[in-house]
Parts: C-alpha cells; sequence; structure tokens
C-alpha cells in the first residue's frame, strides 16, 4: 500500500514538474515578445532565486572541485545562466510550440549523444529507436518554416533551440560526473551565474523595464524565479527519488504536447498539420528514449 502511494506521489509530482516545464516555453515566449527583453527576464530569474537561496548557501562550497576549468565553468554558470539565455533568445524569434520540440524535446537525443562520446555509454535498439523518432519529429518542425518560409527569422529560433539544448545535455553528463547532489548543483549555479552575468547583462543597456509594470514584473519573478527557478528543479528531484530517473524522463514526453497547446491557447498560435505530428512524434520517441521500457523489461524478467 505504501508503495503504491509513493507510486501515485511521484505521477502526480511527475505531471506537475513537465507542466512547470511547458509554462517555461509559454511564458517565456509570452514575455520576450510583449514587455520584456531576454536580459530582463534573465535577471528577474535569477536574482531573486539567488537572494531565496542564500541562506543554503552559507552551508555549501560553492566552488565545485577536482574538474577542468571548463567543466566548472558549466557547472558554475551554464545551466543557471547561459541556457537559459540561448533558449530564451530563441523564443523571441520561434513560438512555443517549436521551442517545446527543439528544446526539451530534443533534450535526450543530445544526451545520449553527450553520454556516449564523454563516458562511452551505449544504448539498446529500442532507446536508439526513439532517438531516431525525435530526429525526424524535430526535423519536420523546423524544416515546415525552412521549405515555406512561413515566419520570417524563425530558423534563428531553431537553431538558439537546439544550441541550448545540446550545451544543456553536455552539461547534464558533467554534473553525473561531479557527484554533486541536485541541490548542491542548483545552488553553485545561481550564485556565480548571478555573480557573474548579472553585471554582463546590466552592461548590455537592454535592462531598462521600460514601460512594464510592477505587476507585471512580480508575475515574472513569481514565475521564471519561484516556479522555475526553484520549484520545479525540487519537484524533479523529488519525483526521481518517488518513482525512479527513467519514469520521470517519460513524463517528460508530455513537455513537447503541453507547450504546444500553451502556445494555442494562450499564445494564439497556429500549428500546422505537419508540425503537430512531428511534435507527437518527438513525444513517442522521447518516451522511447526515456529506457523505462528496458526497465521494466528487466524487472519482470527478475520477477
Amino acid at each position: 500500500m505504501l508503495k503504491l502511494k509513493r507510486s501515485y506521489l511521484g505521477v502526480l509530482v511527475a505531471l506537475i514538474t513537465v507542466s512547470i516545464w511547458a509554462v517555461f516555453i509559454v511564458a517565456t515566449r509570452f514575455s520576450v515578445s510583449t514587455k520584456f527583453t531576454v536580459e530582463e527576464v534573465l535577471i528577474l530569474r535569477l536574482v531573486p532565486s539567488t537572494l531565496i537561496m542564500a541562506p543554503f548557501m552559507i552551508k555549501y562550497d560553492l566552488i565545485p572541485r577536482g574538474l577542468s576549468w571548463l567543466k566548472a565553468g558549466m557547472l558554475m554558470i551554464g545551466a543557471s545562466a547561459i541556457f537559459p539565455y540561448i533558449v530564451s533568445s530563441g523564443l523571441s524569434f520561434a513560438p512555443a510550440s517549436d521551442g517545446g520540440v527543439l528544446a526539451p524535446g530534443m533534450l535526450p537525443f543530445w544526451t545520449a549523444l553527450a553520454a556516449f562520446f564523454i563516458l562511452g555509454e551505449k544504448l539498446d535498439q529500442v532507446r536508439r529507436t526513439g532517438l531516431l523518432i525525435i530526429l525526424i519529429g524535430a526535423l519536420m518542425v523546423g524544416l515546415w518554416q525552412i521549405i515555406f518560409n512561413s515566419d520570417e527569422g524563425v530558423w534563428r529560433g531553431h537553431i538558439l533551440f537546439l544550441i541550448g539544448s545540446g550545451l544543456f545535455a553536455i552539461y547534464s553528463v558533467i554534473f553525473r560526473q561531479s557527484g554533486l547532489t541536485p541541490l548542491h548543483g542548483l545552488l553553485i549555479g545561481l550564485f556565480w551565474g548571478t555573480l557573474f552575468i548579472t553585471p554582463i547583462l546590466l552592461l548590455t543597456g537592454k535592462v531598462t523595464f521600460h514601460d512594464v509594470s510592477a505587476f507585471d514584473i512580480g508575475i515574472t519573478i513569481f514565475i521564471q524565479s519561484l516556479v522555475i527557478g526553484i520549484l520545479a528543479t525540487i519537484l524533479f528531484n523529488y519525483g526521481v527519488r518517488l518513482i525512479g530517473a527513467s519514469e520521470m524522463g517519460a513524463f517528460g514526453a508530455l513537455t513537447p504536447i503541453l507547450a504546444m497547446m500553451g502556445g494555442i491557447l494562450f499564445l494564439n498560435e497556429s500549428v500546422p498539420a505537419i508540425k503537430m505530428a512531428g511534435i507527437f512524434l518527438v513525444a513517442i520517441g522521447v518516451f522511447l528514449a526515456s529506457g523505462i521500457l528496458e526497465q521494466k523489461n528487466s524487472h519482470n524478467k527478475k520477477s
């Protein structure tokens, strides 16, 4: 009975987590296409999160030890500042439905490649099939814009989504090698990301909050900092403890679909049939690439 309750709780946590990931895509697209600059959104994500988590930082060593300067740099400013900036910049060019596919949707594909080249990990046939399906679905989404040129400049967003997703995949592999706990990694990223990136963002001259109300700033802080920056990370790690990493990865298949639905409902985005088919293909591919089927098969063999 206790195990069943943990499973139900894990499913609930997973659904909330992937919904937050979709909210990040939709909310950021709305922010950078209306009143905020990308730099302003990142400031409102980093600074409040760091202030909230500051009491925990006192208890941890905030310098990654035993790593090369490049790997340490990825842990210090990668996930907290660089990757969100790249993806957010992409959302200033391309719709949320595309972002959901080419950013979180492509993450299993890039992570598998990074794990292969960095760690030498190999995948079974089911996972390889899933990665191939992800690639086909992503191409269906991206090539639609290139071939039909329906929206000028959208291809720039697609490139930024792929770069951001690829870099985050490398970061995730380095994080696994580092031996850091999820909370420790979050604190390191927030501290150094805020310390190094905030002055650079201010020097760009694009952080003015011109014609932005205090209410808009407050809502953005709540969504970007509290919900996305902190809550999503905590929930994801909690979900992994409850139901496992593979199962959480499988639920990630919902992110492209939820981002597409959010773009249609809240941003009035139009999604042609071929792009919609590509989005669903990516979702299927993410599910297969998560390894959940392999885990279930091995469990059935043991029992």
